[in-house]
């Protein structure tokens, strides 16, 4: 009899999975996954070496294809797997940026590494593999899938970080994103499983019509958010980005300051909001509100662009936080998931290009990421100062920037869900950014190089491209937002 039983579920998971329905929504999964298994095929047979690369780009390629297709099918897949992972316009469009960041990121990689040349490879497979963990958790309709999602994409990263094994500081980030990272896991299980107590499921739809005003369920609620709120950087959980994130190899930080933060608030936005109770929207206002005062507090004072880069997008996750409070309840009503796409846009062709740039200087030694090494570098590398000003004025929220309509987007629907004085403290944070993104700036172009230190002369084609690129989007989402809002549905 249980071995007829156990036939039987068989078949039908089996059937589950060969459903149209199932196969789009499993393609960009599918499309990384062998991606990831032919690079390192490629790497162990000699004659296949070369073909590393447009392997890379195949797999993002075809995972973008696929996304596409589930973006533009009508109608998109829904809900498949028995309803544990929900493929629709949404998750495709988050599967966009994900995709779109690992690109950028392993462009900006080529090149970067000098010591660890020879581990490139397994660098690349890394990377590959954490969109796979990106989509699974933005589309996780099950709590275990999103765990699944979420241990995809950190252990990757935890590896990423501490990469350049020959230098203490990559180490150290690396072991303190883990440790940290561990912890983080440990409190969204032991969420899950007060959750589970409390309804008897762990189903995101079935949770959503269960009752969660019981202590219980508040208490796996709350361990939950706080597991994300590491995740992004959110007060009272941000104090390892400024570390981690200088402490890294640049083209890793570009991808954690952009994927991960989109997948995260991906999650957030999209289906935990939905269960979060309304009484606790003033709550999580004032810690987004002290998130962004803290962010932009602890830039002021740094002299290292990476590390003010790093509380930058500390401010930046609170200003996304705003999103999940005006949005709990209904994350769509008020216009909260588009802004929300709208602002990541933006932030990831942004934060990607300051990164990328740092990146570059960084091959004429690490000092480069250091405020003093870059006075008078518009007169020696003029077109990278003026991308780099270019960058953080977007992310300053400068008019004619996809940062200005990114900012836009989200106080006005703030003022739409009568949360007035939550916008103005908000708005009001936000210039405070304004003051150390334009010291950057005066360094730039109004002081004098130091005398004795050689200005930074080596050109990488990808890295330059990335910043091309990256600074083009960054125009045209601020000028022709039209064009984006389309696909938004906005």
């Amino acid at each position: 009899m249980s071995t007829q039983v156990s036939t039987q579920a068989s078949a039908e998971l089996f059937q589950s999975l060969s459903t149209p329905e199932a196969r789009m929504a499993l393609a960009p999964l599918l499309a990384l996954a062998v991606g990831v298994v032919l690079h390192l095929v490629c790497d162990v047979v000699e004659a296949l070496k070369p073909a590393r690369a447009l392997v890379f780009v195949g797999a993002i390629g075809a995972g973008v294809a696929a996304e596409l297709r589930v973006l533009l099918g009508s109608p998109p897949p829904g809900l498949v797997f028995d309803g544990t992972f929900v493929a629709d316009r949404s998750t495709a469009l988050f599967g966009l940026i994900f995709l779109i960041a690992a690109l950028l990121a392993w462009l900006v990689s080529n090149g970067y590494y000098r010591e660890n040349r020879p581990f490139k490879p397994e660098h690349d497979a890394l990377l590959l593999t954490t969109p796979v963990g990106m989509m699974l958790m933005v589309g996780a309709r099950d709590l275990v899938v999103f765990f699944v999602g979420l241990e995809l994409l950190s252990l990757p990263l935890y590896a990423l970080c501490a990469f350049r094994r020959m230098r203490a500081e990559s180490v150290e980030a690396g072991i303190k994103y883990f440790l940290l990272g561990s912890f983080s896991s440990a409190l969204f299980l032991y969420g899950a499983a007060l959750l589970y107590a409390a309804t008897g499921t762990l189903s995101l739809g079935e949770l959503a019509g269960a009752e969660l005003g019981t202590p219980l369920a508040l208490a796996g609620l709350a361990l939950i958010a706080a597991s994300l709120f590491f995740k992004v950087s959110v007060f009272p959980f941000h104090l390892w980005a400024p570390d981690v994130y200088q402490g890294s190899p640049t083209p890793v930080t570009a991808l954690m300051a952009t994927g991960t933060k989109a997948a995260a608030f991906g999650f957030l936005i999209v289906q935990l909001t939905p269960l979060l109770p309304l009484g606790g929207r003033s709550l999580v206002a004032v810690l987004a509100l002290v998130t962004m005062a803290l962010g932009n507090l602890g830039a002021l004072v740094q002299k290292d662009l990476k590390r003010m880069l790093a509380y930058s997008s500390v401010a930046h996750a609170g200003t996304l936080l705003l999103l999940v409070a005006a949005g709990m309840g209904a994350p769509d009503r008020h216009g909260a998931l588009q802004a929300a796409f709208f602002y990541l846009g933006g932030y990831l062709f942004t934060a990607m290009g300051a990164f990328g740039l740092i990146a570059l200087l960084e091959s004429d030694g690490a000092r480069f990421t250091q405020l003093d090494s870059l006075r008078g570098l518009s007169r020696t590398r003029p077109v990278i100062a003026a991308l780099l000003a270019l960058f953080l004025l977007s992310l300053g929220g400068i008019p004619a920037t996809a940062g200005f309509l990114g900012k836009w987007f989200v106080f006005a629907v703030l003022v739409r869900q009568d949360m007035l004085l939550v916008a103005v403290l908000g708005a009001l944070l936000s210039t405070v950014a304004l003051a150390y993104y334009l010291r950057v700036i005066v360094t730039l172009y109004m002081q004098p190089a130091l005398e004795g230190h050689e200005p930074p002369r080596t050109n990488r084609l990808s890295a330059s491209v990335v910043g091309a690129v990256c600074a083009a989007f960054v125009l045209a989402m601020g000028l022709f937002p039209a064009l984006f809002l389309g696909l938004l549905g906005g």
